[in-house]
């Protein structure tokens, strides 16, 4: 004689009101809006900020460049001067360090500018960086760049080769390049330091006193060569 049980296992069906959806949640309004979000938004930089930035690091560039310009012919002039009391023995080397002075510049920072330009070129051919339609800042131009280089250290240059050019007077025309030279120094100092964020007067005393002392080494080694060698060009002009 065999006996069966029989086990119900009770069921029950849940009512929609106590059924549970994992997938789903209700959109809640009075959440605050992430933090990220609002930092992105703070940092976010408008493209009239970016543009305005951009033509501040340029202008600093070609204020550091025209500094450079003024500093090399000043000294290059006041050296021959050490060894040579004619005129036109400092002008022609200031003329020559300038045209020098412009072309190394130029060819420097074409360089320099052209290495960017490549790395930025192969970055986006690449996949590394996005296209045009949301990079919108141009690739970097090495002929604007060597330009602009080559222009502000022309700049600078002519300050003191102008200043010495119709002054016969050795002692005078020492005088008037230092003087001028010195007055463009604390301008391109103070110009420098201002769009940098920093002191104005700052600037114009650090870069001052680094003329200085260009013009002063320079001054000083040339007259100690011309005196332990003899060296004394002369001329009549």
């Amino acid at each position: 004689m065999s006996f069966r049980m029989n086990y119900v296992v009770p069921t029950t069906t849940p009512s929609p009101e106590n059924s549970i959806n994992p997938t789903h949640h209700e959109p809640n309004s009075s959440l605050p809006t992430p933090p990220n979000q609002n930092k992105d938004l703070e940092l976010g930089k408008s493209d009239d900020t970016i543009d305005y930035m951009q033509r501040v690091q340029w202008l600093r560039a070609s204020v550091l460049g025209a500094n450079d310009g003024l500093v090399s012919v000043a000294s290059l002039m006041i050296g021959v001067g050490a060894a040579s009391s004619a005129a036109k023995a400092m002008l022609i080397s200031g003329l020559a360090g300038l045209v020098a002075g412009a072309c190394s510049m130029a060819i420097g920072e074409f360089v320099s500018v052209y290495a960017q330009y490549d790395i930025e070129k192969t970055l986006i051919e690449q996949g590394e960086v996005k296209g045009e339609e949301e990079n919108k800042e141009p690739l970097a131009n090495p002929l604007l760049a060597a330009g602009a280089s080559a222009l502000a250290f022309s700049i600078g240059g002519l300050l003191p080769l102008l200043a010495g050019a119709f002054i016969k007077s050795w002692g005078a025309r020492l005088g008037v390049v230092c003087g001028v030279s010195s007055l463009a120094l604390a301008a391109f100092g103070a110009i420098g330091a201002f769009l940098g964020g920093a002191k104005p007067h700052k600037g114009a005393l650090r870069v001052l006193i680094g003329g200085w002392l260009a013009m002063l080494i320079t001054y000083g080694i040339l007259k100690v060569f011309s005196l332990i060698f003899h060296v004394n060009i002369s001329s009549s002009g």
